[in-house]
């Protein structure tokens, strides 16, 4: 009965979230409230300062500078895997940006609309190099670390009984916790998205060079942020945001020149940067709200490689991230 009581509360906070229209909660408080994770190197972890960074944290400021026409004014509430869809449902969020995998069922039980992927990944592994493990389906009967509430746990179970590995899982509800296990020589292996274990033995293990990144991956995580049900024109933002920062790539608007781009005489490039037409008053925003975008950080190829790419402790390769004229997924519908 407790379960049920809680659910409908759950589900009313966020229908009233949701007829409120979030984008008028937003502007009549005067923050963005951005759910994002405490401790994802280079998805969204606080400095030594205290202040988040990443690639998540980049889209929760260009959101802010779209929104409010200024990146500084969002605060970041850091959600664990357990509890970042309840944080959204019940309204203590605007917006989930916390590297979550797109899912069948999240899609539809969880009264929640995936926004589109900003990020593609899979599952990957990490060992001690002096395991000598080359191949994932050496890890029989290894103990691996893997996260509470999160599809590798799932997936860990289903490729483990589909490929007869008997490995023995370690589940942690704290992604901190769980690296300092597995850093600390208590599993064989972790088991994560495969960027997240890039910024994880580059940012928190005690010698990087010791650790292997296998090169296999047993699944597909599709990563990308989450809105509430029943709130189309907040959720269309989300959407055409991202759309947004993948068209300035292609077609060549950066945070540097952004503003000189604005007096282009391309069509195309008026129309996203609001110099012609009004796409912005059509989402209830200034017609130059993916220009403030830009400024804010970039287009996706500067956020990207400012925080995963080759410019960042991670150094990963654009791969599938890339723009699909680049042999990536990255493709935005055309803004006209």
């Amino acid at each position: 009965m407790k379960r049920i009581v809680f659910a409908i509360g759950v589900l009313a906070a966020s229908l009233s979230m949701a007829s409120a229209g979030t984008l008028d909660t937003v502007k009549q408080r005067g923050t963005l409230v951005c759910g994002v994770s405490a401790g994802f190197a280079g998805f969204s972890a606080p400095d030594s300062q205290g202040n988040y960074k990443g690639l998540d944290v980049d889209y929760c400021r260009a959101l802010a500078a779209a929104v409010l026409g200024d990146p500084a004014k969002v605060r970041y509430v850091a959600l664990t895997a357990q509890n970042r869809f309840t944080a959204l449902q019940s309204g203590e969020i605007d917006v989930l940006y916390r590297n979550s995998t797109q899912t069948y069922l999240r899609g539809v039980t969880l009264g929640l609309r995936q926004g589109p992927v900003n990020f593609y990944d899979g599952q990957g592994f990490v060992v001690k190099k002096d395991l000598g493990v080359k191949d994932v389906k050496d890890l029989k009967g290894a103990t691996v670390c893997v996260a509470q509430g999160t599809t590798h746990e799932v997936t860990l179970g289903d490729y483990g009984r589909a490929n007869n590995i008997d490995w023995k899982p370690l589940v942690f509800d704290r992604i901190d916790t769980m690296y300092q296990t597995f850093f600390g020589g208590r599993c064989d292996a972790m088991t994560q998205d495969a960027s997240a274990l890039a910024g994880a033995v580059a940012t928190a293990s005690p010698n990087p060079a010791d650790y292997l990144v296998l090169p296999q991956t047993i699944s597909k995580e599709p990563l990308g942020p989450f809105t509430r049900n029943g709130d189309e024109v907040w959720s269309d933002i989300i959407t055409w945001l991202h759309y947004g920062l993948i068209e300035a790539e292609e077609l060549g608007v950066t945070q540097a020149n952004a503003d000189e781009m604005a007096k282009s005489q391309v069509p195309a490039v008026q129309r996203l940067l609001g110099a012609s037409g009004d796409l912005g008053s059509r989402l209830g925003l200034d017609n130059k709200w993916i220009l403030l975008a830009i400024k804010a950080g970039g287009n996706y190829a500067e956020i990207f490689e400012r925080n995963v790419g080759k410019a960042s402790p991670l150094k990963l390769d654009r791969g599938l991230n890339a723009t699909w004229n680049k042999g990536g997924l990255m493709y935005a519908t055309p803004f006209k």
